[in-house]
């Protein structure tokens, strides 16, 4: 399947002559691929905790005005959750790694 994929990014105004069993096979691959792909979006957003401003300029020792400048230069932005802002726990892991 993944010859296909690399067929018609190399020539993509490449006409082919496919049977119709082979054509649903393809359809199948990708409607799979996207499947599993979709899947582990949800299993990671379920993984994911926000934490406060507080929290965060807590957990990181940093004023929270470092926190909105921080946000202003896209190190750690907040996210929307509930109509609060929140930040990403896996950002502030990111930051604690570096």
């Amino acid at each position: 399947m993944n010859k296909m994929f690399d067929l018609v990014n190399k020539y993509p105004d490449l006409n082919i002559t496919v049977k119709a069993g082979e054509l649903k096979e393809w359809a199948e691959y990708i409607v799979r691929l996207t499947h599993q792909e979709l899947e582990q979006q949800v299993v990671n957003a379920k993984c994911e905790t926000y934490l406060s401003r507080d929290e965060v300029a807590e957990m990181l020792r940093v004023n929270k005005s470092t926190l909105w400048r921080w946000n202003k230069q896209d190190y750690l932005k907040p996210i929307e959750v509930g109509g609060k802002r929140k930040y990403k726990m896996s950002d502030v892991k990111r930051i604690l790694n570096n």
